[in-house]
């Protein structure tokens, strides 16, 4: 679906499962740019904690951006659009800054007015972290993207919602999905050769789904048991490199490495569906069926962007 300035006027927030993994997340934010970036856009304001997902939404939504708070792109001193004369217009149309991490070489009123002033000569700025910038530039984003368990994305009005509102949410649910992800690669793991991390997936709210096209043989009952003696035991969990991930003294194969909890001590509970799941699909020339594994845990009280207090599985 392509951008609608009709339809975006009388929605107030979207909502899409926050995916695990680096061609998920990218290729969710290529649906996002389309349905909802305008070429009238000049902020827009992308709030999550560390390890959310943010660059990779970034790179989906903003293909070919140079981000400057990436790891290769770190040396790029002094930052782009503080350097640049934003007035030149063979200048760059679209700049990137991380506020949390520009903070730390420059003062935030100063960035605050680069944001402003790029943003009157018609330039179009990401902003990570929009939240702590929002006080010093007495103006909203065009766009808010906030990325937790979900990720929520809104064309502010004049009344709000405010970045605040956006990244008390956001910063809450994000634990959940990092819970999910790391047992997700230890059911993986657990389940032996055959099964590889980069097969098909789904989502469930505080949960994960894996999807086989053939019935997998293993024994659900046992596989609980396993992760749940590897959640007892605490094992440290860190970030190996850009495809696999370290749980104790596994090397695991990982699509994303960053987006796990320290360690499986901090899942605070686990269980899996023991009755595989199966979806029909008719399709005009074959007959699919998808088989799915459904873990989830315990039941809780959670206020959603509008205050409404709901039940759901986490």
């Amino acid at each position: 679906m392509a951008y609608s300035k009709q339809m975006q006027e009388g929605n107030l927030y979207s909502f899409y499962f926050a995916p695990r993994g680096s061609r998920r997340m990218t290729d969710l934010g290529i649906q996002l740019s389309q349905m909802y970036l305008s070429p009238f856009d000049h902020i827009i304001g992308i709030i999550g904690d560390a390890g959310a997902g943010k660059s990779l939404l970034i790179k989906g939504m903003f293909p070919g951006i140079d981000l400057t708070n990436d790891d290769e792109g770190v040396n790029i001193r002094p930052l782009p659009l503080l350097s640049e004369d934003l007035t030149d217009p063979f200048a760059p149309h679209t700049y990137h800054l991380d506020i949390r991490f520009e903070s730390a070489f420059t003062q935030m009123h100063e960035l605050a007015e680069a944001i402003l002033e790029a943003a009157n000569n018609g330039k179009m700025v990401i902003v990570e972290h929009f939240d702590l910038i929002y006080p010093l530039l007495h103006r909203n984003a065009d766009l808010l993207v906030g990325i937790g368990e979900e990720i929520i994305i809104t064309r502010p009005s004049m009344f709000g919602p405010l970045p605040e509102n956006i990244a008390g949410i956001v910063h809450k649910s994000v634990k959940y999905r990092k819970m999910a992800h790391t047992l997700e690669d230890l059911c993986v793991h657990f389940m032996g050769d055959g099964y590889a991390q980069d097969g098909p997936r789904s989502d469930v709210r505080h949960g994960f789904v894996l999807e086989f096209e053939e019935k997998p043989d293993i024994d659900l009952y046992e596989l609980e048991e396993k992760v749940r003696e590897a959640v007892a035991k605490d094992l440290s969990v860190s970030y190996y490199d850009e495809k696999h991930v370290q749980i104790g003294d596994w090397i695991l194969e990982c699509l994303g490495p960053r987006m796990h909890v320290s360690s499986t001590g901090k899942i605070e509970d686990f269980t899996l569906v023991k009755a595989v799941s199966y979806t029909h699909l008719t399709l005009p020339t074959k007959r699919i069926v998808k088989i799915s594994v459904v873990a989830v845990s315990l039941k809780k009280k959670q206020k959603n962007a509008s205050g409404v207090v709901r039940e759901v599985c986490i």
